[in-house]
């Protein structure tokens, strides 16, 4: 459960306003845009990294109370994680499912050199 940033109560996480007090928490209507805010005291360009880098082009910049692109420069920009360890089966299935079509033309060839020789 998130809170809301005006009267602090509990309101679902996918929530475009509160339902309390009508605050706008979510960008343009869309569940999918978060909208970050500053404190009362501070502005987000402050700590953001558009700012820093000077590619914003936001109108409100350097005074925005709101953003909708806002990246905290303090934070890592791409999260480092390690690729899953794949199984050597798992590889041979993966392969067979991207080559469907050779793994069955070699099982038809096979059951024929099979066929061929059982019959002689």
């Amino acid at each position: 459960m998130a809170h809301c940033p005006r009267c602090d109560r509990a309101i679902d996480s996918q929530a475009i306003e509160c339902p309390h007090c009508h605050e706008r928490l979510k960008a343009f209507g869309h569940p999918g845009i978060p909208l970050h805010r500053a404190t009362e005291t501070e502005f987000l360009c402050d700590r953001c990294v558009y700012h820093h880098d000077d590619t914003c082009n936001f109108p409100q910049r350097p005074n925005a109370k709101t953003c909708t692109l806002f990246r905290d420069r303090s934070l890592p920009i791409v999260e480092e994680t390690a690729p899953p360890a794949i199984s050597s089966w798992q590889s041979f299935k993966n392969w067979c499912a991207r080559h469907r079509a050779l793994v069955i033309v070699a099982v038809i060839a096979l059951f024929s050199v099979l066929l061929t020789l059982l019959s002689a």
